[in-house]
């Protein structure tokens, strides 16, 4: 297996690298973040790690099988913390043979060929609504929004020793006919159970 000094890029090390692709991606973009800022410690949260995170989640979600035909959707709704890092992230990827797309939607209405969905702290009043429009439907949401899972969100990104990382609320994944791995979850800063509408 190659080493990291051999990657020129974040994104491309981390599809090679399918070991350990999380710690993988997670190392790789800190360092990044942390270069291009010219300081020793990462910043407080970075676009770049959640955005190699986003493309990851992808790989180790199912979805129901009703939902193999067309693209897959990686949506941001609200503000765009991303820029044109998501897209560099996911440019001529796939999952599960399915080209990867970058969607930016100003509502909830525009997911509907969404197969993951960032909400955008820009939504935190509307989240309950958002959530709410979305039902059961099989898109997998993630945040950075405070309390999301708690919230009735998926997936929320925390900082855990200036590192990001991710808690998962499987309830709601499942409620929505997502199967998460395992892998994902051994990975995950913490596993929990909050069924939606609580």
């Amino acid at each position: 297996m190659p080493s990291p000094p051999f990657c020129t890029r974040y994104e491309r090390c981390m599809k090679k690298f399918r070991v350990f692709p999380w710690m993988i991606a997670g190392i790789i973009a800190v360092s990044l973040v942390s270069r291009l800022d010219g300081r020793q410690q990462p910043k407080a949260s970075g676009p770049q790690v959640e955005a190699a995170y986003l493309y990851n989640f992808g790989r180790f979600v199912t979805w129901p099988a009703t939902l193999s035909a067309g693209q897959f959707g990686i949506c941001i709704l609200g503000e765009d913390p991303f820029g044109a890092v998501l897209d560099s992230t996911v440019s001529g990827e796939t999952i599960d043979g399915k080209q990867i797309v970058t969607v930016r939607i100003s509502n909830v209405q525009g997911a509907q060929n969404c197969r993951i969905l960032f909400i955008s702290p820009s939504e935190d009043k509307r989240l309950k609504q958002i959530l709410a429009a979305l039902d059961k439907s099989s898109i997998l949401t993630v945040s950075d929004m405070p309390e999301f899972v708690q919230r009735g969100g998926m997936i929320q990104f925390v900082l855990a020793a200036n590192k990001v990382r991710f808690e998962v609320n499987l309830a709601t994944a499942e409620e929505a006919r997502l199967q998460l791995s395992s892998e994902l979850l051994k990975v995950a800063a913490a596993v929990k159970r909050v069924p939606s509408g609580t």
